[in-house]
């Protein structure tokens, strides 16, 4: 694996593989690792509660990855909340407007 350069993607995989370990049981039912790329870990959770929990959490959750992966390995963790229905789109959409917002004020 060092050979050809596999120890990062390998280790990185191992923690994704093994995330409610990594994170906790809690942690783990509420949000899931999206992607890995060039030190960049994405990460969804079910809900903006959980989305703002995990923001706060992620100084721990970058010394666990560290203690699991290597000091330099993860350098970033994004969270990402839900997503939204669009409302830009649909049967009764005016061109040019603006979503919901676009009927206030």
């Amino acid at each position: 694996m060092a050979e050809r350069g596999w120890h990062t993607p390998v280790a990185v995989g191992g923690v994704l593989g093994r995330w409610p370990a990594v994170v906790g049981a809690d942690v783990a039912e509420h949000c899931a690792p999206e992607s890995f790329e060039e030190g960049v870990l994405v990460v969804r959770a079910d809900s903006t509660a959980w989305a703002t929990q995990v923001r706060l959490l992620v100084p721990a959750l970058m010394r666990r990855l560290a203690e699991e992966v290597g000091e330099s390995t993860v350098t970033k963790v994004v969270v990402h909340g839900p997503t939204a229905p669009s409302w830009k789109r649909g049967p009764r959409v005016a061109p040019g407007s603006q979503g919901p917002r676009d009927t206030y004020g």
